[in-house]
């Protein structure tokens, strides 16, 4: 006890040796390699711009190459001089759709088939396309109703439908030439196809 009443307290510390399958269960799992929390988990969609007329070429080349890709396409009727013909045409011209998992080594694969310009990006990254939209594409094309090209717009009402073979696709409602059309939007690369529907096979949301 010291002259002014206080009791020091005194702490002593004893080192314990640390075995050595510890230090390596540390440096195995304690410490994650930044590369592989940032990896993506699994494929995404993303919307690859292509030269003028190449779209088809790419679905192609592509595929050979084992890349899973996405072409919509629709059937035109095409009007020549002396007769017409149906053909298929890109539903979304200068664009196809990638399915892969975003890394430099998938990018240059892709990219270094000609006829691709680049993928559509945010920033200077690729921006994925949300699957339900891509999801929602494939609904309209595997359906008998005829679908159309339609210009981007940023207003309107946001209904689902709720009955037929679009039923749980989610899109927006519009007034065209005193028909309803229900158009489905893809946001990234600022496209939208739409199809005529009856009013009681929607509701807002």
């Amino acid at each position: 006890m010291r002259a002014d009443g206080y009791i020091p307290l005194i702490f002593h510390f004893r080192r314990e040796p640390i075995a050595k399958d510890t230090v390596m269960r540390l440096n195995a799992s304690s410490f994650p390699d930044p590369a592989q929390e940032n990896a993506p988990l699994r494929p995404q969609w993303y919307a690859l711009y292509t030269r003028s007329r190449f779209e088809k070429k790419l679905l192609c080349e592509l595929t050979l190459r084992q890349v899973d890709v996405f072409l919509p396409m629709r059937e035109i009727l095409s009007r020549w001089k002396d007769r017409k013909k149906k053909i298929w045409v890109p539903l979304f011209p200068g664009y196809i759709f990638v399915n892969h998992v975003d890394t430099p080594e998938n990018r240059y694969r892709v990219l270094n088939v000609p006829g691709a310009v680049n993928f559509v990006d945010v920033c200077g990254r690729p921006d994925p396309v949300p699957e339900e939209q891509i999801m929602a594409v494939r609904r309209f094309l595997e359906t008998s109703l005829t679908v159309d090209p339609y210009p981007y717009v940023r207003v309107g009402t946001r209904v689902e439908v709720i009955s037929g073979p679009l039923a749980g696709v989610r899109g927006m409602l519009i007034e065209k030439r005193g028909k309803f059309r229900f158009v489905l939007q893809v946001d990234l690369i600022r496209q939208a196809i739409s199809v005529e529907i009856d009013a009681s096979d929607i509701r807002p949301i």
